[in-house]
């Protein structure tokens, strides 16, 4: 009894070691046919591969200077413009409205957005002036004539 009980434990533990055996994962199956393709040494692989590796970083790069360029746009118009080691750029004068004088009133101009009457005495020809009849949020500008 004993020597049949060490015989199964044997047969038992041999088949626990061959479990465990490792087994190739790339081994080709049998009739399968080789990879035809150009032969290419270890140093012409590794040639390519540097070429692949400085493409992708050069894409990288780019990629990562747009985003800053991208970022840095955005904090701009975050801060209104108002960064202190660039100037604002003075508005061009052509790009605003010019209010047309109120026929038979001294001193009244007509908006240029809405046609509403607005008084603008006290105030010197070719002056920059927000419209009153707009929220200030919306900030229309035009000339006194």
């Amino acid at each position: 009894m004993k020597a049949s009980l060490h015989l199964i434990l044997a047969a038992f533990a041999s088949l626990l070691v061959v479990s465990c055996y490792p087994y190739p994962e790339n081994r080709p199956h049998k009739g399968a046919k080789p990879n035809p393709g150009p032969e290419t040494t270890g140093v012409q692989k590794s040639e390519a591969d540097l070429l692949k590796e400085k493409e992708d970083a050069a894409k990288k790069k780019e990629e990562l200077e747009k985003k800053e360029e991208a970022l840095r746009q955005e904090q701009e118009n975050l801060s209104g413009g108002d960064n202190p080691s660039k100037p604002p750029k003075p508005p061009v004068r052509s790009q605003y409205e010019v209010a047309k004088k109120a026929p038979g009133k001294e001193g009244f101009v007509l908006s240029p957005y809405n046609r509403k009457l607005i008084d603008v005495r006290g105030i010197a020809s070719g002056t920059l002036v927000t419209d009153p009849t707009y929220d200030p949020s919306e900030k229309k500008y035009f000339r006194v004539p």
